[in-house]
């Protein structure tokens, strides 16, 4: 039987119910959920937006609920810091969100770096530059950077940051864009990425064909592709229906020793009540193969 020491905590994105924060906060409670992430960078909880009491409010909330916050999500979307030309403005408000997570008590922000290229260049070294200036932010709020999976293979997101040898810089596992964009085994990869995991996104999907990631994320992040739909190359589907071995990529984790959070990030239906009903289902699914 296992111990409460082994055990992992499940955490849910407070977007993926469609309803304003206060309502999300309470389902994701009512769900059976022991923590929750949200955006800190855009949308009601962005950090420039929120006053004072506005946190407050939202901290004591939490509390009242009795959840945790599993992470932050810094994402600011766009190309993510591989435009030099934008990154000084990425840095500042990163530092601001990471300054609230450390006000909250939160020691994990997940993040998007962008298209990590494989072999040196331009980008890559961009891209060096925005990690050292990340983990410098970390490092002064006690809060570990989280790279989302998906955008590369994860032998070339793990070759990349031991290289930049920042310790307040980690990976957000999320095996669905593996499995959606790269084409990589999610469950092998674990072993790859090892220790540097410090968050996890609980998704399936499943790629219907294959294109060259790079332009699925400028499409992502400008649009104006003529004739491009994503909904041709990948789909997310409901927990166990997609190409993700959810059971093993789950023992993967715990062969790796990660005992941190599993968050379940959906794209739900915009009905709150389907919302709460599919947030649910994916909470029993992930007790059914992980004992959580």
């Amino acid at each position: 039987m296992k111990g409460w020491f082994d055990m992992n905590k499940i955490g849910v994105m407070l977007e993926a119910f469609h309803t304003d924060i206060p309502t999300a906060i309470s389902l994701a409670r009512k769900a059976g959920a022991e923590g929750v992430q949200f955006y800190a960078g855009t949308g009601p909880l962005d950090c420039d937006r929120c006053t004072a009491e506005d946190r407050r409010a939202f901290y004591r909330t939490l509390l009242r609920n009795e959840l945790e916050i599993s992470a932050l999500c810094a994402d600011l979307g766009g190309h993510g810091f591989t435009r030099p030309a934008g990154n000084l403005e990425r840095l500042e408000k990163t530092g601001r969100m990471l300054a609230w997570a450390n006000e909250l008590g939160c020691h994990t922000a997940t993040t998007h770096l962008g298209v990590i290229p494989d072999g040196d260049g331009p980008v890559r070294r961009t891209l060096k530059e925005a990690c050292l200036r990340l983990n410098e932010l970390g490092e002064r709020y006690d809060v570990h950077l989280a790279i989302e999976t998906g955008p590369e293979p994860i032998a070339v997101l793990s070759g990349f940051l031991e290289e930049t040898g920042c310790p307040f810089i980690g990976i957000n596992y999320d095996p669905a864009n593996l499995v959606m964009v790269t084409g990589d085994d999610p469950v092998a990869g674990v072993a790859a990425a090892g220790s540097r995991i410090v968050h996890t996104h609980v998704k399936d999907g499943k790629m219907l064909k294959k294109t060259d990631p790079e332009i699925i994320y400028r499409f992502l992040a400008e649009g104006g592709i003529e004739d491009f739909r994503l909904g041709d190359y990948f789909q997310e589907t409901p927990l166990m229906e997609g190409q993700v071995d959810l059971p093993a990529w789950y023992r993967a984790l715990k062969a790796a020793g990660y005992t941190g959070y599993l968050t379940i990030e959906r794209e739900t239906a915009a009905d709150p009540g389907d919302s709460y009903r599919e947030i649910l289902r994916c909470i029993e699914v992930i007790r059914s193969f992980s004992g959580c």
